[in-house]
């Protein structure tokens, strides 16, 4: 370890329940069962509803891009990616300029499930008990949480 922590050993948590990265980790497989209820009627999982909402927000991504903002590694996304393909949401092109890049463009399907994004946001918000506030400043807070742990991963490797 590079860095050694601010905070005396004895002030720190040790049990699963008090540790930040518990609480996320929990958290987000909670979102994920959550989720699961409201996008069966639209045949989509959880990690499929989000590559797509990438894509509503800018179609046409190559699989690079997509993965570096979905996070996740793109021998995760591809598999995920081929799926929407088959179901028809989505069509993989090879980039004209460079080979190598493989670009994602919704198809009229995966378009049209857009208009369905209000409804399962809306009820996700309401299952929280949360106000809007409250989950912006969530939001707010992990990615100042997920910026900082990038840069000290990026600091780490050098």
């Amino acid at each position: 370890m590079k860095t050694m922590p601010r905070h005396a050993p004895k002030d720190l948590p040790t049990r699963p329940e008090e540790m930040f990265c518990f609480a996320v980790y929990s958290a987000s497989h909670v979102i994920n069962r959550a989720y699961a209820p409201l996008l069966k009627p639209l045949g989509l999982t959880y990690p499929q509803y989000i590559a797509l909402t990438c894509l509503w927000d800018q179609d046409g991504l190559s699989v690079g891009e997509l993965s570096a903002r979905l996070m996740m590694e793109s021998s995760t996304l591809t598999p995920l990616l081929k799926r929407l393909e088959k179901l028809g949401h989505v069509e993989r092109h090879r980039g004209t300029q460079d080979e190598r890049k493989v670009f994602v463009h919704l198809q009229e399907s995966g378009k049209a499930l857009k208009q369905q994004a209000p409804e399962v946001t809306g009820c996700m918000i309401e299952a929280t008990g949360m106000e809007v506030e409250q989950l912006d400043t969530i939001v707010s807070l992990l990615d100042q949480l997920k910026q900082n742990l990038v840069l000290q991963e990026k600091q780490m490797s050098t």
